[in-house]
């Protein structure tokens, strides 16, 4: 099982995204993802979020809010991932070069148009939408989104 972070920086009416196209066999590999990863040892999921947007994009994040937290079960390498998914819109810092791919700042009104996960553009609308809290799982196969299911809380 894999615990990992996933954020999404909005300011005035935009949201940074990553295209990823700069890693070798990258599963997200050409899409357009919010910043995140991996949780470290002794990590809460809020260290975790501020330091993996400092070091993806050089920008300190405030505050960020719990949005969801989803499971993606076999989705890498046969493992289950739960993701806590975040929203920030305090922030300090000047963008750095990433190098996972190209840094973007995106109105909201063309997010849902960018190339990315089909799951993702489910969860990027309730973000939008400000639809609340929730608990949701993705299941992929082949990454082809197969079924989810979501509760609002």
């Amino acid at each position: 099982m894999k615990l990992a972070t996933l954020c999404y920086i909005q300011n005035d009416d935009k949201t940074l995204l990553l295209h990823r196209i700069k890693k070798e066999n990258d599963v997200h590999k050409g899409l357009w993802i919010g910043l995140g990863g991996k949780l470290e040892n002794g990590e809460s999921p809020e260290d975790c979020v501020i330091r993996e947007i400092k070091e993806e994009s050089g920008l300190t994040i405030k505050n960020p809010k719990l949005r969801g937290i989803m499971t993606f079960p076999k989705f890498k390498d046969n493992e289950d991932w739960y993701v806590f998914l975040y929203t920030a819109n305090e922030f300090h810092g000047e963008i750095i070069e990433s190098n996972e791919g190209d840094l973007k700042w995106v109105e909201n009104n063309k997010v849902l148009d960018m190339p990315t996960w089909e799951g993702d553009l489910i969860f990027l609308k309730w973000l939008l939408e400000n639809k609340g809290m929730f608990s949701a799982k993705f299941v992929y196969e082949n990454k082809k989104l197969m079924d989810y299911e979501v509760t609002f809380h």
